[in-house]
């Protein structure tokens, strides 16, 4: 399998930001950014609204590229039981509502309970995953220019 393209957005509105709940048991609670994999002849900012729209209901303007991460994992038993997600390129986009109207979210992440605004100020207390991608957001949102965040390695556990 190749290396997998995401996009995930920043969807700002009012000092807060848009997060999906999620659970897992590697992780328990956490937060993390909406948005997935880019289909084949699918734009990156298409695919920033499409994911946006199944994972929470809102339709999203991407106002800017904001942020990439690579995300790898090393263990060989990711990368045997879900080729697809062992190696991502992470595309981050600050985003707007087109609309304050939420429709019902159609396809939610594996771990994702449900989506909440989440006040910027807040996010320092916030278990927020990737953790690069929470210690950055609120720079992410101010600067002008976007940002690389590095690569994160996954292991196994």
């Amino acid at each position: 399998m190749g290396i997998r393209s995401t996009a995930k957005a920043i969807i700002y509105h009012e000092g807060k930001i848009l997060l999906n709940r999620c659970f897992d048991k590697q992780n328990g609670a956490y937060y993390s950014l909406p948005g997935g994999g880019q289909n084949q002849y699918e734009s990156l900012e298409e695919a920033v609204i499409r994911e946006c729209r199944e994972e929470t209901g809102y339709w999203v303007i991407p106002i800017r590229f904001a942020a990439l991460y690579e995300e790898i994992c090393d263990g060989e038993a990711a990368r045997t039981n879900w080729p697809e997600y062992s190696h991502r390129i992470n595309h981050v986009f600050l985003c707007e509502l087109a609309s304050d109207q939420q429709e019902i979210p159609t396809e939610l992440d594996l771990s994702q309970l449900s989506s909440e605004w989440v006040e910027v100020s807040s996010l320092s207390e916030t278990k927020f995953l990737p953790q690069v991608l929470g210690d950055r957001i609120q720079e992410i949102i101010k600067k002008d220019t976007a940002l690389f965040l590095g690569t994160i390695h996954i292991a196994d556990k």
